[in-house]
């Protein structure tokens, strides 16, 4: 028990501390936030206490911070078993969802055992990326062979980053869908692989992508269903406000309430009723609304900084997993600052991804929670490996 606290103290001796003060920052800031944004849902619409999302997502932070303690004490050479347990595993439930789960709100992406809901799909971000992390790491010779071309690891490759994801597509879980293809393309495109097997692999994904598109639009009469659809209506949101527009507009008014310096913690207008449970993917703009463009903005240069950090650790990486397990993590990241804050200024359809650190939801927080201590155990390999030297 000793050695293993030890080692804890070890670890964080050995952490990249302006990312985890900053992460850990966030993580409060969004906790506290979190209760202004839901009062309205929590209190008027489900008659809970104003403290309802506050300790569901408290619960949810504190289960994360058990898991990474597991995450950063374990030599990442040892990740194999236990990643490919994980991938079994959620792979096995996501193909349940798809098979028997109900729809939530438009998609099939929930599942509940007991007393516990989740999201399995979150959860195979770190999974995904840790499982190509890994095999990168293991067949770069043979992706680098020049004279014979490596059908079986690519074939591997392939069924790792995007079987799962077709199928989240096919349970019209389309936001989800689109971050775990960005992050499979940002990491093969950068994996060892030969410029040759890239280009051919990814005419390949566009042949058989776009013969799959066919074949859905005519067995079903649509590719995209029609919730799905009325998404794109992000352009002049306001002109189509009962067609799809009027989460849009109504973050629209919240951000231009809001003005430079806000109208003050708690007092969001746009919270009663007029943006449905502005505590999930919508909640920039309630911070936006309270606390102005000046404020919420120092939020985007958070981002930014961790976002360095992240790309920083993995361009000086003494290992190639470690590489792209903070490639991977990076693109995570970005992906859902992209998408969230696309949709929320009308740039990209809304397609109700969660904003790191701020949004409420528990398997999104686990996920990156485990994500971030992926990312400091390769900081602490990285310093250790330093220091031997």
């Amino acid at each position: 028990m000793k050695n293993k606290i030890r080692e804890l103290i070890s670890c964080y001796q050995d952490m990249d501390k302006p990312l985890f003060y900053i992460t850990m920052f966030l993580f409060i800031y969004g906790l506290f936030n979190i209760v202004t944004a839901s009062s309205s849902e929590a209190v008027i619409r489900y008659e809970k206490s104003l403290f309802y999302y506050f300790f569901r997502q408290l619960i949810m932070i504190l289960g994360g911070v058990f898991i990474s303690l597991f995450i950063i004490s374990r030599d990442t050479k040892k990740y194999t078993l236990p990643a490919i347990g994980s991938f079994l595993c959620i792979t096995v439930c996501i193909l349940y969802l798809f098979l028997y789960g109900t729809f939530h709100k438009g998609a099939q992406n929930w599942l509940t055992i007991g007393p516990i809901t989740f999201q399995p799909s979150e959860f195979f971000k770190p999974i995904m990326i840790v499982c190509l992390s890994l095999i990168f790491e293991k067949t770069r010779k043979k992706l680098r062979n020049k004279k014979k071309t490596p059908y079986d690891i690519i074939g591997v490759i392939l069924v790792v980053g995007l079987f799962n994801s077709v199928i989240i597509f096919l349970e019209k879980d389309l936001g989800t869908m689109l971050i775990l293809v960005i992050i499979f393309l940002v990491m093969f495109l950068s994996s060892p692989a030969l410029k040759k097997y890239k280009t051919k692999t990814m005419i390949f994904l566009f042949i058989v992508g776009l013969c799959s598109l066919l074949v859905i639009q005519n067995l079903k009469g649509y590719i995209l269903s029609e919730e799905q659809m009325a998404r794109f209506n992000f352009i002049n949101p306001c002109k189509n406000y009962l067609e799809g527009g009027y989460q849009i507009c109504n973050a629209y008014i919240a951000i231009n309430n809001g003005g430079l310096f806000g109208l003050g913690i708690g007092k969001s207008q746009q919270k009663y009723s007029y943006i449905p449970e502005p505590h999930t993917d919508m909640v920039f703009a309630i911070i936006a609304e309270e606390q102005g463009l000046i404020r919420s903005s120092i939020i985007l240069i958070a981002y930014a900084v961790i976002l360095y950090r992240i790309l920083d650790l993995s361009s000086k990486a003494t290992t190639l997993r470690g590489k792209y397990i903070c490639l991977g993590v990076a693109t995570y990241i970005f992906s859902h600052v992209m998408i969230n804050l696309g949709g929320l200024f009308g740039i990209l359809p809304l397609t109700g991804v969660p904003l790191p650190f701020l949004s409420y939801g528990g398997s999104f927080t686990l996920s990156l929670i485990i994500s971030l201590a992926l990312v400091q155990r390769v900081h602490i390999e990285n310093k250790r490996e330093k220091i031997v030297i």
